[in-house]
């Protein structure tokens, strides 16, 4: 493989003395520096990035590489042709499902985040070495690719970890684990995170499955083989999304205009609404989540193991309150669950490097209540100082303003080099000058505050209290032979 052409770009302070060889002889050898249009490897030499044509949001941009490092996890890195010498490592979201490492998603986050590259920072990011749950697993991932990034071209001046939804949960561990002072982590920009952690984090979709089931009697039908709901669904299961779906519109006719619904859908999709909490057009998608994404939890990383509950819980909003407190299914969790889960994906509050986190006001899926969560873990923890939280008046869950991302990074870089950290009303102002290029729209709210977790989701007995995870559980668990999930 030949990486002259990115060395080439890459300042002479910045390169190794092998590296310094290797770019002078590709200047002497007239390496012309341009698009590039191989093919990537399949495992890209157990680790070595290839290079390969960029996405066509960043052509004659960038340089671009694929690979797969030697956990099988898939990668794509982006250097841009006028590099700041920085780097952004991306972590994603889902999790997926697949049960292998996907080699398409790294290179489809790179084109829906390419405004990290047109602000001139290097871009890596990994599909993770499986489908499936597995936050530390997602999160030692990343952390493999930024060694690899380092391995291949260097140490960047500046590192930050960026993540997405459950991607935001990926970048918020990687923070705690490999973030330390000093270390090789110089700050983190979580975006419409999933900042509650797993123990907490989808109660909401515990509820929703069990408040569905209740009206709908249809997931699973009487008629077909029973389980208990808080695994999803059955291991051996052939339902599909589109077969989810139907049973959903069956019930509820949320994919039909209100008139054409009858009464009974309408009331049922009414309840089910009022009781969860959940937007009408998400409705179907955290249903998916309970549903197979639950299943993967349950029955592919905890051993069938339950680590939810709904003890204790009052629903509340329906046209019958006290006939569905009756009749809905109730669950205790299994404790070493609980711990397992929580050791992979909760939050100690345990930060040491600036984070700032940016989270549309009206985030369909993971609600801006997870900002009140993640708060009170770093309150929880007296590490309030390297927080700044922003809000904006979007309605989006997958993407934001490219303005916003744009402003978010600078803001974030400035904040570390300079010592001096930023307010929400200062990020704020700052937006204008990136939508002069972007013209994506700034829509910042700086007074902004997200009620508290409790106030979205129905609270288990001990949930109040936060972090979810103290820093001495996380040592004592970690003592554990086999605790957590297994990557």
């Amino acid at each position: 493989m030949d990486r002259s052409r990115t060395l080439a770009r890459i300042p002479s302070w910045f390169r190794s003395g092998r590296q310094r060889r290797v770019g002078l002889a590709a200047c002497l050898a007239g390496v012309v520096i341009g698009a590039l249009t191989s093919t990537p490897s399949a495992h890209a030499d157990a680790g070595g990035p290839v290079s390969t044509a960029c996405p066509s949001s960043l052509a004659e941009k960038a340089t671009c590489y694929t690979g797969q490092d030697a956990n099988g996890a898939y990668y794509a890195i982006a250097i841009p042709k006028t590099w700041n010498g920085s780097l952004v490592v991306h972590a994603h979201g889902g999790p997926d499902l697949g049960e292998g490492s996907d080699p398409g998603r790294s290179v489809d986050d790179l084109d829906r985040w390419s405004v990290m590259v047109d602000e001139g920072y290097a871009w890596a990011g990994s599909s993770y070495r499986r489908g499936g749950y597995g936050t530390r697993m997602a999160a030692a991932d990343t952390e493999n690719l930024r060694r690899l990034f380092v391995q291949e071209f260097g140490k960047p001046k500046r590192t930050y970890v960026h993540g997405q939804s459950w991607g935001g949960n990926v970048a918020a561990k990687v923070v705690e684990t490999y973030g330390k002072k000093n270390g090789p982590y110089d700050g983190a920009l979580l975006t419409n995170g999933v900042l509650g952690g797993g123990s907490r984090g989808y109660d909401y979709r515990v509820d929703l499955r069990v408040v569905y089931q209740y009206y709908c009697q249809n997931h699973p039908r009487p008629s077909e083989p029973q389980y208990p709901l808080w695994q999803g669904l059955r291991a051996d299961s052939t339902m599909t999304a589109a077969g989810l779906r139907a049973r959903l519109q069956e019930c509820t006719g949320f994919a039909s205009a209100p008139q054409e619904r009858t009464a009974l859908q309408q009331r049922n999709l009414d309840d089910i609404l009022a009781v969860t909490k959940i937007p009408e057009r998400t409705l179907e998608s955290h249903l998916r989540f309970a549903t197979f994404t639950f299943r993967d939890i349950v029955h592919n990383r905890l051993g069938d193991r339950n680590p939810f509950s709904n003890q204790g819980v009052r629903y509340s909003g329906s046209h019958d309150d006290k006939a569905l407190n009756a009749g809905v299914e109730r669950f205790s969790a299994d404790p070493t669950a609980v711990r397992d889960l929580s050791y992979d994906s909760d939050l100690t509050g345990k930060v040491s490097i600036p984070v700032l986190t940016l989270h549309a006001i009206d985030d369909p899926t993971a609600f801006v209540e997870h900002e009140a969560a993640y708060r009170a873990a770093l309150q929880g923890a007296h590490r309030e100082r390297y927080l700044v939280q922003t809000f904006t008046g979007e309605s989006e869950h997958s993407g934001l303003s490219n303005s916003e991302y744009a402003n978010s990074i600078s803001a974030l870089n400035t904040w570390v080099r300079t010592g001096k950290k930023p307010t929400p009303q200062s990020i704020a102002a700052s937006c204008a000058a990136f939508d002069d290029t972007y013209g994506t729209g700034c829509f910042y709210d700086p007074g902004f505050h997200p009620g508290s977790y409790a106030s979205r989701v129905n609270a288990r007995p001990g949930g109040l209290v936060w972090p979810a995870m103290t820093a001495a559980q996380e040592k004592n668990w970690s003592r554990i032979d086999g605790v957590g999930i297994a990557p």
